[in-house]
């Protein structure tokens, strides 16, 4: 048994507060990872503020990047000593789900998830005895953690952590909606509405691919001028009303986008991201809405314009292939990932994280975890 400090949840609404935690080691198929960094994530708010159910007391974070330091039995992927990034999204190979090559839907690691454990339906996390959560497999925010070998990808021992740790997440997220889910090619018009984390690193991968034009959408201008320098041709101020904010892209791109991918979770904005479309275009919506949420859409159109609605889950991402293709391109150069973060905090800092988080002020924030 390892004493870590990790920021934990007691409860919906509460804060994070910094404590020590009993760490117990990795089982079999299991690694323990020292953290060098974590991104603070919007779907982490969304389990601070009860948007998304989450079995507490917890550990958040699911945005991690780290060091390879014990493996249980059976651990043949890593190694001690091996550099990795996190991916929330292990898969086991034998359901359905898998058998289909949509391992990031797995049928066996989704409800374990949504019970706050590892693939046994246990933890190795606890304080005073008692069982503490896990987040989405990673627990991130923590000096240490164990998770499912399927959630450890290999990455070259050079790239900066704290760009490792984005890749877990928010940038494959994005990335992959254009790369893989809506595979966007060049020349195609594009919009994306919301431009926090997920939604600048959709238009750099709309950037990459040679899409054009690219309309950012937000309300925040210093967002807006965020995605300009990452590659984005024009930027559009969201409008009190989807419809109106559909007009503004459909004016700023000459009739409307091939594809409009949506970064929010609103159900407002998913309704813009689908006007703003033209004849065969696509939504694609990324963002996590509220389980009640409603999207209501205009029914003639779908058929008489051959208009689409995509969902994108992880960008429908394969963490294996996606985040070396993602970190080669970034080597070269191609994608600036680095210039995503704007603040970079201690763990003791996690209550300033999520102000900047809620305030909309900065691109991403990462935590420094290293020692």
């Amino acid at each position: 048994m390892t004493t870590i400090r990790a920021a934990v949840l007691e409860g919906v609404g509460g804060d994070l507060e910094v404590q020590e935690l009993d760490l117990a080691p990795p089982r079999a198929g299991e690694v323990q990872v020292r953290l060098l960094a974590s991104g603070v994530c919007h779907s982490d708010l969304n389990a601070i503020d009860g948007t998304a159910e989450t079995r507490c007391p917890a550990v958040l974070g699911h945005e991690g990047a780290g060091v390879v330091e014990g493996v249980g039995d059976g651990v043949t992927r890593v190694g001690v000593g091996q550099h990795v990034a996190l991916s929330w999204a292990p898969s086991c190979g034998r359901c359905a789900e898998c058998l289909d090559d949509l391992p990031h839907l797995c049928g066996t690691a989704w409800p374990m998830m949504a019970q706050g454990t590892l693939l046994d339906g246990t933890t190795r996390l606890s304080r005073g005895g008692k069982p503490v959560y896990h987040y989405s497999f990673i627990s991130s925010f923590a000096e240490r953690t164990v998770l499912p070998e399927a959630s450890c990808v290999p990455i070259p021992d050079d790239v900066p952590p704290e760009v490792a740790a984005l890749v877990g997440c928010a940038v494959t997220t994005g990335i992959c909606a254009v790369w893989r889910s809506a595979q966007v090619h060049a020349g195609q018009r594009a919009a994306v509405i919301g431009c926090g984390g997920v939604g600048l690193s959709a238009v750099m991968g709309l950037a990459a691919v040679g899409a054009a034009p690219i309309i950012a959408v937000d309300l925040h201008e210093g967002r807006l001028e965020a995605a300009l320098s990452l590659g984005a041709t024009d930027a559009v101020q969201g409008a009190a009303t989807a419809e109106e904010t559909a007009e503004r892209v459909r004016e700023a791109s000459g009739g409307g986008v091939d594809v409009a991918i949506e970064a929010t979770g609103r159900s407002d904005a998913m309704r813009a991201a689908f006007l703003s479309t033209r004849r065969r275009g696509t939504a694609v919506l990324i963002g996590i809405p509220a389980e009640d949420a409603v999207l209501e859409l205009p029914a003639l159109s779908i058929p008489r314009m051959e208009r689409r609605v995509m969902g994108a889950l992880y960008g429908s991402a394969r963490p294996e292939r996606d985040f070396a293709v993602i970190l080669d391109q970034y080597a070269r150069g191609r994608l600036p990932l680095d210039r995503l973060i704007s603040h970079r905090l201690p763990l003791d800092g996690i209550g300033e994280a999520f102000d900047l988080l809620r305030s909309g002020s900065g691109r991403r924030v990462v935590l420094d975890l290293a020692d």
